[in-house]
């Protein structure tokens, strides 16, 4: 579920709906043409050129109806790894304008609405992964600045063609250690950024290793960024003990994409060296 309280003067296309939002709650999840179907997020494999059908339910929990508005935009990871969407005064490029769904829809208290929206994926769309986000929306005003309260969930658009899942260690620094003690190993602490290069998004795992005259040491790093979405990047490190840091001493950083599929599950996939 996503959730946002975006705080600024919004320039709308469509202008949005004015409440309280303080006095209202309410929930978005994907459905069918019927009732909610249990998925987290809608996740869709499609042809360029393809245009199918999914479902939204929109359900207040309040005791006064209200007017909400619907969008869909872009999605992206924040610096936390936390999936959102666009602000609705930022305009979409990718796989939020593959989404067409009505402005607004109006929902009693303690009733659910169910309404269709479309995917129709651009026919010279590129292979790979294209997230988006839909939300149902309220503004509030507080003096000059109006705050948009956004629920949703993720749509996870990928392209038919070839997958390509690649990760690369970019700013990669090792800095040694001393132990306090002359007669102790010190540490190589190796800080780097995670960037997917490839075209899917990926769970980046990591493994980092040192060299030196006395044997070789290994860190395996588990998540080392967690999930990253094309283009995306995010700090990582890891430090490796029992070094001694005489003579040469080599440092390596191995990641490994583990592709994330239909309903959040995951594939591993072909190791890349850092460059």
């Amino acid at each position: 579920m996503l959730f946002q309280v975006f705080a600024a003067v919004v320039l709308a296309a469509t202008p949005l709906p004015i409440a309280d939002a303080g006095k209202v709650t309410w929930t978005v999840q994907p459905a069918n043409a019927s009732a909610v179907d249990g998925r987290r997020w809608i996740e869709r494999i499609l042809d360029p050129g393809q245009q199918v059908t999914e479902h939204l339910a929109v359900r207040n929990l309040g005791t006064t109806s209200a007017v909400f508005a619907l969008s869909a935009a872009d999605g992206y990871l924040t610096a936390t790894g936390r999936f959102n969407m666009l602000s609705s005064d930022k305009k979409s490029t990718d796989g939020g304008t593959w989404i067409d769904v009505q402005n607004t829809i109006t929902v009693a208290p303690n009733e659910t609405r169910i309404l269709p929206f479309t995917i129709t994926v651009p026919a010279g769309a590129t292979p790979g992964d294209h997230p988006a986000g839909i939300a149902a929306s309220v503004l509030s005003s507080s003096g000059t600045v109006q705050i948009e309260s956004r629920v949703g969930f993720r749509v996870m658009l990928r392209a038919s063609g070839t997958a390509q899942a690649s990760l690369a260690a970019q700013g990669v620094k090792a800095r040694y250690e001393r132990s306090w003690n002359p007669l102790r190993s010190g540490a190589i602490h190796v800080t780097y950024t995670v960037a997917n290069i490839g075209n899917v998004r990926a769970d980046a795992r990591a493994s980092v290793s040192v060299s030196e005259l006395f044997g070789a040491h290994r860190r395996d790093g588990g998540a080392a960024a967690g999930e990253l979405l094309p283009g995306g990047n995010r700090a990582a490190d890891g430090r490796i003990r029992g070094v001694w840091g005489l003579g040469p001493v080599r440092t390596t950083v191995l990641l490994t994409p583990a592709v994330l599929g239909e309903a959040g599950g995951e594939r591993r996939s072909s190791r890349r060296p850092p460059k």
